[in-house]
């Protein structure tokens, strides 16, 4: 079974802190060489900076299962709902093994299932149509020389199908797989973004191009299978993060940078609900303050391992799957 890591972080003598840690017991008892480790929280700036939210929290490999999305950080007393609807002080044998099955995969909402990830639908475009045919095109493109392909390009490549390009775009757009301006000229396709952003990505042997958001970034040396050095910075301290992506691993500076995964209570495409709240940190607790000062922002906080896997998840794919040349 995967390794995972589990935190409690509790107040002191918090009286439901126990109860959890008996709990976890339990469901641990079948999971050989999985450890818990134990932390007291004794004032709201470690809580912000620990991710707890209200006392006891557990967290599973940094990530609470139980919270809501923009529930804030607290050292207040933490109550849990039942499946019955009572009210307990920890979350429930059956909840707890649920959180830390064989998968060992945190049951909270899976991020890859939210606009970053079109809803759990994924970024790959159809085959029909040419719209995969198009994607691709417009995604090297990028890769090669660091902007959308002109339209004549794009033409040649939705002529087997039938149908121009304009027509393609647009439905790839109206399926945000791709934004275009007011003329139809394509602004963004997801990973890639045709204006300034504060996320740049230096592709070896290729361009230097602007990532959407530091998913995206992440998802683009993946996408093309290359190195790639990522440069971004903190938007509260101004400070600059970089990874460095060799032979498929990734290196952050600094080691403590996180990434912030906010979705806007608004909805919408992800250029306009997430992408602007997709953002690299230095540090957890700078990222908490982050979230926490937008309000009708729900937030939580990716580890780097959970960040590069959600950027491999949804970008990974792109390339990688052909198509079918029509008739």
């Amino acid at each position: 079974m995967p390794a995972v890591r589990v935190e409690m972080l509790t107040v002191p003598e918090c009286p439901n802190g126990p109860v959890l840690e008996e709990r976890l017991a339990v469901v641990l008892a079948d999971r050989p060489g999985v450890e818990v480790l134990h932390r007291v929280v004794e004032d709201q700036g470690a809580a912000g900076r620990l991710g707890m939210r209200g006392s006891p929290t557990l967290l599973v490999d940094g990530i609470d299962p139980f919270a809501a999305p923009g529930t804030p950080t607290s050292v207040s007393c933490r109550l849990y709902r039942t499946a019955d609807g009572r009210v307990d002080g920890a979350p429930s044998v059956e909840e707890l093994r649920r959180v830390l099955g064989q998968s060992g995969t945190p049951a909270a909402a899976d991020p890859s299932t939210g606009p970053a990830g079109r809803g759990g639908r994924g970024r790959l475009a159809p085959v029909e149509g040419g719209h995969r045919a198009v994607q691709q095109a417009v995604l090297r493109s990028f890769a090669v020389v660091g902007r959308a392909p002109e339209a004549a390009d794009l033409d040649r490549v939705t002529r087997p199908y039938g149908v121009p390009a304009a027509q393609v775009l647009a439905e790839l757009a109206a399926e945000d797989f791709l934004t275009l301006d007011e003329t139809g000229r394509i602004r963004a396709a997801y990973p890639f973004l045709a204006t300034e952003t504060d996320h740049v990505v230096h592709i070896a042997g290729g361009s230097s191009v602007w990532a959407m958001c530091a998913i995206d970034a992440l998802g683009i040396p993946v996408m093309l299978g290359r190195d790639a050095d990522i440069t971004s910075t903190d938007p509260v301290t101004g400070r600059p993060i970089r990874v460095e992506f060799t032979g498929g691993r990734a290196r952050w500076q600094p080691a403590s940078a996180v990434v912030s995964h906010g979705v806007r209570a608004a909805g919408g495409p992800a250029a306009s609900a997430c992408c602007g709240y997709l953002r690299f940190f230095t540090d957890r607790a700078t990222a908490a303050h982050w979230i926490e000062a937008r309000p009708g922002l729900s937030g939580e906080i990716l580890t780097q391992t959970q960040a590069e896997r959600l950027g491999t998840a949804i970008f990974g794919p792109l390339l990688t799957t052909g198509i079918e040349q029509p008739g």
